[in-house]
């Protein structure tokens, strides 16, 4: 039995394999780019294949045992940021078409137990604060919504007998990973002031990728059952509180300036409209409102919780930053 985990060489997938090679188990890494960008392991029970999930013909390689597992991580992010009209065709492309072709490879060689990661973006605006697992489904862009189309796919194969346990993370860090924070890093070390969408006020919750890859091994022990769940720090910090401490800790001037959110979303629309965009839609039009995940759930019929905080792991991803440790992804 092996561990088959699509886009192993990213970094969920990376920090997954550390802790299942740690537990003497085996594992394939199936990954389009095989840069080993996150890690590089010469053991040898790991194995690296080069494929691509939106070619059902890269899949062939594979061989299978009965009892594998899957993870599928494969997938494409915010970061960069594309002009409007390719977002679809980018998204819908590696996250729908890229999950259709798992699921139906895994029909085809009679594996049924995997593990997928979708995004806390499935739910769109706050419309119940915490989110829980029930909140209302409402993705506001092609990115959330080729997610929670993959979600509507899962139930599907879940009737056909599949065992799918599903996460919906916050925006996860960790080392080796920037993602949207290398501008804010940037204002930082250039002691340049901070804009808030909004007065800041409103909390916000990362997720690292430590929590991450442990809610998968959480999920195989409880026999990976078909249910979703939030992934997400405890008590998150208010946006202002989470920038003052990092800019103590860089020993910074910069200061935080609130600004109407209204106003802030309206130029970034119009720069995005000219194919000048500095922020996803995605991200900027929900940058104001609390969008904090109930995890409870996963506490309760995992057994697993949260053990990085919010403070913390923003200051990891600085301090990889100011060493060069990190990448754009």
């Amino acid at each position: 039995m092996k561990h088959i985990i699509f886009g192993g060489d990213g970094f969920l997938g990376t920090e997954l394999t550390k802790k299942l090679v740690a537990m003497g188990e085996t594992v394939l890494i199936c990954d389009e780019k095989q840069s080993k960008q996150f890690g590089n392991y010469d053991s040898p029970l790991v194995t690296y294949l080069k494929m691509d999930v939106t070619v059902p013909a890269t899949f062939d390689p594979i061989a299978v045992e009965e009892g594998d597992i899957v993870y599928h991580f494969a997938a494409r992010l915010l970061v960069p940021i594309l002009p409007r009209a390719e977002r679809h065709d980018y998204f819908w492309q590696a996250l729908y078409v890229g999950t259709t072709n798992v699921l139906e490879w895994m029909q085809g060689k009679g594996l049924n137990n995997m593990v997928y990661y979708t995004t806390d973006m499935v739910y769109g605006h706050t419309e119940e604060n915490p989110r829980t697992e029930s909140h209302p489904c409402k993705p506001i862009g092609p990115y959330g919504d080729a997610k929670y189309q993959t979600e509507i796919l899962v139930d599907e194969y879940r009737k056909k007998g599949f065992n799918i346990t599903l996460f919906r993370p916050r925006l996860i860090i960790g080392h080796g990973r920037l993602g949207i924070l290398g501008k804010l890093f940037k204002l930082v070390d250039k002691n340049l002031p901070i804009p808030t969408i909004g007065n800041g006020k409103n909390y916000y919750q990362f997720i690292s990728v430590g929590d991450c890859a442990e809610a998968c091994l959480a999920a195989g022990k409880a026999g990976f059952p078909n249910e979703n769940y939030n992934l997400g720090s405890a008590n998150p910090p208010t946006v202002n509180e989470l920038l003052k401490q990092l800019i103590k800790e860089a020993g910074s001037k910069s200061i935080l300036i609130p600004t109407p959110a209204f106003a802030v979303k309206a130029v970034l629309a119009s720069l995005d409209k000219v194919g000048k965009p500095l922020m996803d839609p995605e991200q900027y039009l929900i940058a104001d409102e609390t969008c904090v995940l109930d995890c409870s759930k996963a506490e309760r019929e995992l057994g697993w919780t949260p053990q990085d905080d919010d403070t913390s792991m923003l200051l990891v991803a600085y301090h990889d930053y100011r060493a060069g440790n990190s990448r754009d992804i």
